[in-house]
């Protein structure tokens, strides 16, 4: 199979035209025509994933953070995207990202179902339709229950040893809202939507306790924290439609660690 036909599959699902404007998804590295045996999948082209790779003799890697965002003067090994890009090239792997269009039509409804939410909405559309999509999830719980616990059932669904909290553990929580990544630009939405409490990722102390403020907590349970599903739901998707390709997931690595 070649890459193009890999590249088709995962477009099947989650359309290039979905991604953002500013982002900066599908091939970036390499050949459309390398015939592909072996795909690795990681969140992050980053060192350790790229060597895993590397090692692992892929054909192909598929991340869902974009290695490369914003144009380059130049490749070369003096400079640390650079040296990744050469190391790609000089394995014959081609890479490709698939980021903000897996987030509107993958990573929303997966962290909505890891936290068994009934019925959710789409916490801020990105595309009108029969059917809006967008990035987060929201919804009503059955029954209140305290910020407490909705702090330790995201450390147990997401396989978290701490998550930070902004807001009263007492408070009885009805209404949850979930947007995987840095969620710092989610904070309105989650008060348009009138949720109670925010579970995202990169939230700073001013923006954590301006949301309080306005009566919303926040869970920030890191951005790899919650994004790392899509490592092995990827695998999964790819296993089930690529008959032939093996398929190997990187193993969690949080890019930090609490002392």
């Amino acid at each position: 199979m070649l890459c193009k036909d890999v590249m088709d599959v995962i477009e099947e699902a989650y359309p290039a035209d979905y991604a953002m404007d500013w982002d900066n998804v599908g091939l970036l590295v390499g050949r459309d025509d390398k015939e592909v045996k072996r795909i690795y999948v990681a969140l992050d082209a980053d060192d350790a994933a790229i060597e895993d790779a590397v090692q692992w003799g892929a054909d192909m890697l598929v991340t869902h953070h974009p290695m490369i965002f914003s144009g380059l003067k130049r490749i070369n090994n003096l400079d640390f995207i650079g040296a990744r890009i050469l190391k790609l090239v000089r394995n014959d792997i081609s890479y490709y990202a698939m980021h903000t269009n897996y987030d509107v039509l993958g990573m929303a409804e997966l962290s909505g179902k890891k936290m068994e939410l009934k019925n959710p909405e789409v916490l801020e559309v990105t595309r009108e339709g029969e059917q809006p999509e967008g990035i987060g999830r929201v919804a009503d719980l059955a029954s209140p229950v305290p910020l407490s616990e909705v702090c330790w059932s995201v450390k147990d669904r997401f396989h978290l040893g701490a998550v930070k909290v902004f807001g009263d553990m007492e408070q009885m929580v009805s209404r949850i809202a979930i947007s995987p990544g840095s969620g710092k630009s989610m904070v309105k939405a989650a008060l348009d939507k009138r949720a109670d409490v925010l579970i995202t990722g990169d939230i700073d102390h001013h923006t954590g306790i301006d949301a309080v403020a306005q009566g919303l907590a926040i869970i920030d349970a890191g951005h790899y924290g919650i994004e790392h599903i899509f490592i092995e739901d990827v695998k999964a998707y790819l296993e089930e439609r690529l008959k032939g390709v093996e398929v190997k997931a990187a193993p969690v690595r949080h890019p930090f660690q609490i002392v």
